[in-house]
């Protein structure tokens, strides 16, 4: 297994056992982001923002594992197609379909047939027929050229190895007027090395983060115009999940250093 597919798969791994211990209130189960000392877990939802005052929010589907509100920015319309790359849970999904209305389409993509399966449950409850969700690889959607009015992402184009070709992938399956609105972790500075190189912090969304300007950069080589930063949120790795990684002595030096995660949402036009 080359080093890209193997990347994929601690991804794959990791969120199916997400999706199979998460209980019907958005926890992690017996091991819950609701006071958990599972480490593991709690590495995921330190970065997230709160759903729960936007129209179309269903608890179910939200398991914490944003970082940022995609839809704020995403100036989503009334009859619009969105795509929603790695969807998870649904929970983007259900946000964005409350903007679209019945006239409208949502799609969700995600390549861990765990979470597929369960944001299938979740909208089999809600009962929208205008909704889909399908398994699929973001270096390699499955949908038709110019198919989406916008295009929404929540702390996942992390996970993917190659970012060039996810962001062609988006620009592929726009329109021609169409637009996406991400959000993602970039890096400020350095990292310590034990954490890039940590299979769980990569599956984290941190050892897979690269420079801010590389990842806006890899955005305006895609052909994308317009390109702008729409909200900044610095993340504060708590001390719990950081000793898993570096030594006290490590962990005072990266707190006396500039260097740290941020989380973007960006926007850009094709």
């Amino acid at each position: 297994m080359d080093h890209n597919n193997e990347l994929k798969q601690i991804v794959k791994n990791k969120y199916g056992e997400i999706a199979k211990s998460s209980s019907s209130n958005g926890c992690f189960g017996p091991s819950s982001c609701c006071g958990s000392s599972d480490n593991n877990i709690v590495g995921y939802t330190v970065m997230k923002d709160e759903y729960d005052h936007l129209t179309g929010y269903v608890a179910e589907a939200d398991l914490g594992l944003g970082c940022g509100l995609p839809t704020e920015f995403a100036g989503i319309k009334e009859g619009d197609t969105v795509v929603d790359l790695g969807s998870g849970a649904g929970n983007d999904v259900f946000v964005a379909r409350a903007i679209v209305g019945d006239k409208g389409k949502v799609i969700g993509i995600d390549m861990t047939e765990e979470m597929i399966d369960k944001a299938i449950r979740n909208n089999r409850k809600l009962g929208f027929s205008n909704v889909e969700f399908k398994f699929g690889d973001i270096e390699n959607i499955p949908l038709e050229n110019s198919i989406a009015d916008v295009v929404v992402s929540n702390c996942v184009l992390n996970l993917v190895p190659d970012k060039k070709k996810a962001f062609a992938e988006i620009y592929r399956i726009l329109k021609s007027d169409g637009h996406f609105c991400v959000s993602d972790i970039v890096i400020k500075g350095d990292l310590p090395v034990s954490l890039k190189k940590s299979a769980e912090m990569y599956a984290g969304c941190v050892a897979g983060a690269v420079q801010q300007e590389e990842y806006l950069g890899i955005i305006k080589e895609s052909g994308f115009k317009n390109i702008r930063i729409d909200k900044t949120k610095i993340i504060d790795l708590p001390d719990e999940i950081l000793k898993d990684y570096l030594s006290d002595t490590e962990i005072k030096n990266y707190r006396k250093s500039e260097s740290g995660l941020i989380s973007i949402t960006v926007s850009a036009y094709k």
